[in-house]
């Protein structure tokens, strides 16, 4: 089925740069409307190059708004994408919009992980290893070496292993946000308490409003504020995306950010993997956790630990002196010194005891799918559905609504959070958020799945309980125009 699927994607890729000329065209003609169109398409994330084809006849004559023109685009592929949703087993009678919690296996990553425990079963296998052969597979895809890229139980695993391992000292400042996730709060918190460090929070803003320049700033005069108080700022650490709005904080503008003040990188990443394109090589962090079982469709507890072990021009600072917590691999070695490719840290991580080999298996399975449609494809579908759904969104409701950014490039993710609701102080009200997740399931016969995610908000006394919204490869235009509609419905009832 994989090469079936290979053979249709050079022509599915050639109908997306068909749109390229007539954007160009029109580009030169001077319309500055469609001039900024076009320039902001094209940059989206990582994958511009691709992005800006899909969504490059945006100024289209017959398209009359900013959605119209994306739709169409995501039309014109469909047959592609039909034949990748046929790939998966999910319940048609419900509309699964909620990745950033979990995802689902395709059909052939159900058949590895079958095959592979009836082997472990008949040949009684043990799990004593460190799949350095699968981490093989997997690792040139993240743009890392195998001994960087580590499987770990799931993206707060990772945390775990990334922030505990490291040598604090007492008084050792990390500045972080306040809407990171518990997998990445909690491990902060441990090493608060166990070795006296302290936890600086810059308080995020939210909406369209915002710029990747924002987010660079705050960090950067956090940083010197400290400083100047005489405090030690070791780390950094983020989510990229925020798993509250949706907010993609810019990494390569925070890396430099790190750089600049010579610090060690600790990136949350649960939605990174399978969602976007990402080189980990070329940004340089020194630890991004992410999820195996979210958008990278793989089985539950499965992740990856991506762990610089080398320094390279995208991060020339001395890799930061690192211990594993949670192995049945160690030896003492001083990484200013012992050549990376000598000692493999990512094993440490990966080998603890016999583990169910299976389940990496099947996670390998689904992200050669994910090579063989192509990362960066992946990426902007991703990304052009959920710039449609930002659309209809703001069609509705208005921009202000919109707690994630829709217009500056670098900050779009798959994730979309926002307040349906025509009385604003309703998304303070965490029943009717619980209520509208609820009954957008159980009162529409398409069974949206969403859920709802609570977040403080600059100048709000209490968090507020938006929608969130996941949009990914097994969806289309019509599920998103579906899911716009009965929002709208039930915000006008509940």
């Amino acid at each position: 089925m994989l090469s079936s699927l290979a053979s249709r994607i050079s022509s599915a890729d050639a109908r997306l740069v068909d749109g390229l000329p007539q954007a160009l065209a029109e580009l030169r003609q001077g319309a500055p409307s469609k001039r900024r169109e076009f320039l902001r398409m094209l940059g989206y994330g990582a994958g511009a190059a691709t992005l800006g084809p899909l969504l490059g006849a945006c100024g289209d004559g017959n398209a009359q708004t900013s959605a119209e023109a994306l739709r169409a685009q995501l039309a014109q592929d469909e047959p592609f994408w039909t034949n990748v949703q046929n790939m998966f087993v999910l319940n048609p009678q419900k509309t699964f919009m909620n990745i950033g919690t979990a995802g689902s296996m395709p059909a052939m990553t159900l058949d590895v992980f079958a095959e592979e425990n009836r082997k472990k079963a008949v040949e009684s296998g043990n799990g004593y290893t460190s799949l350095l052969d699968l981490r093989q597979k997997v690792a040139p895809s993240f743009g890392v070496d195998a001994s960087e890229l580590a499987f770990s139980a799931n993206t707060s695993s990772g945390m775990c292993h990334a922030i505990l391992g490291l040598d604090w000292q007492r008084g050792d400042v990390v500045v972080t946000t306040n809407h990171e996730h518990g997998g990445g709060d909690t491990p902060l918190a441990i090493a608060v308490d166990r070795y006296g460090i302290e936890v600086s929070r810059i308080s995020m803003p939210v909406g369209n409003n915002q710029t990747a320049a924002t987010y660079s700033n705050l960090f950067d005069e956090r940083i010197r504020a400290l400083k100047a108080q005489g405090k030690r700022v070791r780390a950094m650490m983020w989510s990229s995306p925020t798993y509250k709005t949706g907010t993609m904080l810019p990494i390569a503008e925070l890396m430099g950010v790190v750089k600049t003040h010579g610090l060690i990188s600790i990136v949350d990443g649960a939605h990174l993997p399978g969602m976007m394109a990402y080189d980990y090589g070329a940004l340089g962090m020194d630890f991004m956790s992410g999820a195996g079982h979210k958008w990278q469709c793989g089985p539950g507890s499965t992740g990856f630990l991506i762990m610089r072990n080398r320094v390279r021009a995208s991060n020339p600072l001395p890799l930061p002196k690192w211990y594993p917590i949670h192995t049945s691999s160690y030896r003492a070695v001083d990484r200013a010194v012992v050549p990376p490719e000598s000692y493999d840290i990512a094993a440490s991580v990966t080998a603890c005891g016999s583990i169910h080999t299976p389940m990496f298996q099947a996670l390998v399975r689904s992200c050669e799918m994910w090579d063989t449609i192509g990362r960066k494809k992946i990426e902007t579908y991703d990304l052009a559905l959920s710039a449609y759904l930002k659309e209809k969104i703001v069609e509705r409701w208005g921009v202000d609504a919109l707690y994630s950014p829709k217009d500056d490039p670098k900050l779009v993710s798959a994730l979309t959070s926002f307040n349906p609701y025509p009385n604003k102080a309703d998304v303070l009200n965490p029943q009717k958020a619980s209520a509208f997740v609820a009954r957008l399931q159980s009162d529409y016969p398409q069974g949206f799945i969403v859920r709802s995610s609570d977040f403080p908000v600059i100048g709000s006394a209490t968090n507020h309980y938006a929608i969130r919204v996941s949009t990914h490869l097994w969806h289309d235009a019509r599920d998103i125009d579906l899911l716009v509609d009965a929002m709208w419905d039930l915000s006008r009832k509940i």
